[in-house]
């Protein structure tokens, strides 16, 4: 029999379907693979609640990435090797010895090109649409392969701890938070999310992770009512604050009674001087402790996202912190916790004076030092650290390692802070600029 008629008998025609039939079978591993490990879990979650049942079995089979994985690998590579052999023996039979470099090289394209780049790529261009049709087909793949993929995973565990790695069968590939503040930083990056948008999103994302010690107004900055004071004193004190709670201290700044509202002690007031012919006499008459809440205490370990549940549980803005031993460390609100979301919140009572940074004309930045290096960075896009100090003042103390004095000038993490002014032990203003490498 001639070589001619060799190639066109049956058994030709049948290994070359089966070699089409297996890289048919390894593009849709390498496909599936693709989709299902790129696929974003919350658009097929959104295509699952519109009735797709592809997008069901997507998100259960990817809840084991391991095993997906390993049934997905076991598969292709049984089709690309049966493929790989089956192409040898076909070449080998028509072209004798020449015929395994042959096979090697066609194979090695028609698997690169039509079995691994090409299906790949769709995957990667309609993830969510390719995972939800791959799914069905994939979970019987599962199925099948199950225990050999079993045995293999206890396998390759084993191997691994031997060499001191240790794995976690239950963790996904990223976290969610992680991915959603990767896929964030990612974006603006890029330029297709704002740095407002980021900030606002990842400051929601870190509210669990803090706690209300970092943000919340420090008491030597509390500004107070004494309950001994004259209630005239008082009423004046109200009128010329900026703000519409205060809290009320008898004897020692330490022993807080209550919490005054500004509304309260108006109303009160009010009725008291109404109907009286010596207005004086009604005010005289006024007792700040009928009129003062209960004071709000809470421990400073307190996140904030625990923090701002129980301000809407309990209908309340206002909370005293303190420390272990219960002493007083500071105030929060929930407009502070807000300001970690939105960013600095301002109407008319709040000066522009006030204001914690400012560009000065040489190029520096004017700091105050009780600004939150978290606050810096995000009014800046610096990223200095907040491990060790919340405040910037805080942070060049560290550093330091003493309390400095005006116009003594550091350089550290890349910035040059100069102390511009101190009021007993606190740096108030620093001036900061970037080093210019």
């Amino acid at each position: 029999m001639d070589p001619a008629q060799t190639a066109l008998d049956g058994a030709f025609w049948i290994t070359a379907g089966a070699i089409a039939l297996l890289l048919v079978l390894s593009g849709m591993f390498s496909g599936s693979e693709t989709a299902l490990t790129a696929a974003s879990r919350g658009k097929l979650r959104v295509r699952a609640d519109k009735g797709d049942r592809g997008a069901v079995r997507a998100l259960n089979i990817t809840e084991d990435n391991e095993r997906l994985i390993g049934s997905v690998l076991l598969g292709n590579n049984l089709v690309n090797i049966l493929a790989t052999s089956l192409a040898t023996a076909m070449f080998t039979r028509l072209f004798g010895e020449s015929g395994v470099a042959l096979a090697t090289l066609i194979m090695t394209l028609l698997v690169l090109i039509f079995a691994e780049v090409l299906p790949k790529t769709y995957a990667i261009t309609n993830a969510e649409a390719a995972a939800s049709r791959a799914a069905p087909v994939i979970a019987v793949v599962i199925s099948v392969f199950s225990p050999i993929v079993s045995a293999v995973r206890f396998f390759v565990r084993g191997v691994l701890r031997v060499f001191g790695v240790k794995t976690d069968p239950d963790s996904h590939i990223l976290a969610v938070r992680e991915e959603i503040a990767g896929a964030l930083n990612l974006g603006h990056s890029e330029g297709v999310v704002e740095k407002e948008d980021r900030d606002r999103i990842l400051g929601a994302l870190d509210l669990g992770d803090r706690t209300v010690e970092e943000i919340m107004l420090h008491r030597s900055r509390i500004e107070m009512i004494n309950a001994d004071d004259p209630p005239r004193t008082i009423l004046e004190q109200c009128l010329e604050s900026s703000h519409t709670r205060l809290p009320v201290y008898k004897d020692d700044p330490e022993n807080i009674i209550g919490v005054i509202h500004a509304k309260d002690l108006l109303r009160t007031m009010y009725r008291l001087i109404e109907g009286t012919e010596d207005e004086r006499k009604g005010i005289e008459t006024f007792a700040i402790t009928d009129v003062a809440m209960p004071p709000y205490f809470i421990p400073d370990t307190t996140s904030l996202d625990e923090q701002m549940r129980q301000f809407l549980r309990r209908r309340t803005h206002f909370a005293l912190v303190v420390d272990e031993y219960g002493s007083l460390e500071g105030l929060i609100t929930l407009e502070d916790i807000l300001e970690e979301i939105v960013g600095e919140i301002t109407d008319e009572f709040d000066p522009d004076a006030d204001h914690p940074i400012r560009k000065a004309e040489d190029g520096q930045f004017m700091v105050d030092g009780a600004m939150t290096i978290r606050d810096l960075n995000r009014a800046t896009d610096w990223s200095l650290p907040d491990d060790e100090a919340n405040t910037v003042a805080g942070l060049v103390i560290h550093e330091a390692q003493t309390i400095p004095s005006p116009g003594q000038v550091f350089s550290f993490h890349g910035f040059r802070f100069e102390v511009v002014s101190r009021k007993d032990n606190r740096l108030t203003r620093l001036k900061i600029r970037p080093l210019v490498s």
